[in-house]
């Protein structure tokens, strides 16, 4: 007889852009201009490269004039930065939600961020890769990884490991989090056809990024 599956099956995570428009029909006309320019850009960053972007295009998907822009934003990559930093802070949430849920927390924190980087591959992209005319990604990214790598510590020390630098068990932390970032860019991103052929199971691919966390953050 099968033994039923005692991991619990992740809730569907919250939209991104669902979470960007949360309120705006109370906005004043005004705040919901700056939402929908917002919500337009994050969708065509997740759809094409931001060196691709133009003004015209966010504010057409916004559905808005081209001068009206320059009212909220003083150029592209000052909406883009808030864009990723919205980014940043749903990515932060789910991730927190996932580790107060049912469960190994190392497990559903896990399951989590691979869902978020599937579901906002292009997004990631600018996280993760980098764009060297848009510092911005770049210090968003490095937000993300500092606030995570301090949270896992903290959590870490609590559980008894204190026998252990702080500064080790974040070198640690550090390090497993590019491990994983390398291999969802490598199967979201790029496209490696190697690794695609690895992943084809995702729990098998879950359990494998799991066991990378537990074991390099253990005492």
């Amino acid at each position: 007889m099968t033994q039923p599956d005692p991991r619990p099956t992740a809730p569907p995570l919250a939209a991104f852009d669902d979470r960007l428009a949360q309120g705006r029909d109370t906005l004043r006309k005004g705040e919901r201009t700056r939402t929908d320019l917002m919500r337009a850009c994050a969708r065509l960053m997740a759809e094409a490269s931001f060196d691709r972007l133009t003004v015209g295009a966010v504010c057409k998907a916004a559905g808005v004039a081209h001068g009206t822009f320059y009212i909220y934003f003083p150029n592209l990559n000052a909406l883009a930065a808030g864009v990723l930093g919205a980014f940043v802070d749903h990515v932060q949430l789910e991730m927190r939600a996932a580790a107060r849920g049912a469960g190994d927390p190392v497990r559903t924190t896990t399951a989590a961020y691979m869902r978020l980087f599937e579901e906002n591959a292009g997004l990631m992209k600018c996280l993760v890769t980098g764009i060297e005319t848009f510092p911005e990604a770049r210090a968003a990214f490095h937000r993300l990884n500092r606030d995570w790598v301090e949270t896992v510590t903290r959590a870490v020390l609590r559980q008894g490991a204190q026998e252990r630098a702080e500064a080790e068990t974040m070198r640690r932390a550090y390090a497993l989090g590019g491990m994983v970032d390398q291999y969802l860019t490598a199967l979201h991103v790029t496209g490696d056809p190697s690794v695609a052929a690895l992943s084809g199971d995702r729990e098998a691919v879950l359990d494998t990024l799991t066991d990378l966390w537990k074991r390099g953050m253990a005492p």
